[in-house]
């Protein structure tokens, strides 16, 4: 599973977060496989250069490619202060400076890159941390007929190490898998 999580899971998140980062370059360490364009789409787009956060709402989709995001909700909170910026027009997100620090994700998070899907009620990524949490009633993982199943996936981008939490509040209290031994061979 650890594949899947580092394959997966890292550049659909950072295909969303790279979407919406006004600077010029992600991170170091964090890059998307490819140059394909990315288009976000929400009903709504608010941008408060003084709170340093960006917000989009309603339906939002991000796609690039085969990789899609869609979620009710993405909050981009970014570095403003001068000097944060990759392009020395300041950290104006308007002037395509910032920094983003973290992305945050509600409203019900999908995920999908191929055979591939993640889905879960919020997600959130730190960018200075390079950690990803999804959280949710169920978070589910699929991959063709496999079918992962917790309630919290934390993934620390830097390592690929990832970690699945059962539903401490819930009857099953457990992790559950599904491994289809036939899916090894397509």
């Amino acid at each position: 599973m650890n594949r899947f999580f580092r394959w997966f899971l890292a550049p659909v998140f950072l295909l969303a977060f790279s979407a919406v980062a006004w600077s010029q370059g992600a991170p170091t360490g964090l890059a998307l496989s490819n140059d394909e364009p990315i288009q976000i789409e929400s009903d709504k787009f608010e941008l408060d250069d003084n709170q340093s956060l960006g917000v989009f709402t309603g339906n939002v989709s991000v796609v690039q490619g085969e990789m899609s995001l869609r979620a009710a909700r993405m909050q981009v909170h970014y570095n403003n202060e001068n000097g944060g910026s990759n392009n020395g027009n300041g950290g104006s997100v308007a002037a395509g400076g910032g920094q983003i620090e973290k992305i945050e994700l509600d409203g019900g998070v999908y995920l999908s890159s191929g055979d591939q899907e993640a889905t879960g009620d919020a997600g959130t990524f730190d960018m200075n941390t390079e950690v990803l949490v999804l959280t949710g009633e169920e978070v589910v993982l699929t991959e063709g007929d496999n079918v992962v199943v917790g309630c919290r996936l934390t993934v620390q981008m830097a390592t690929g190490q990832a970690t699945l939490e059962s539903c401490k509040d819930q009857k099953t209290n457990r992790v559950r898998m599904l491994l289809n031994p036939r899916s090894q061979d397509q």
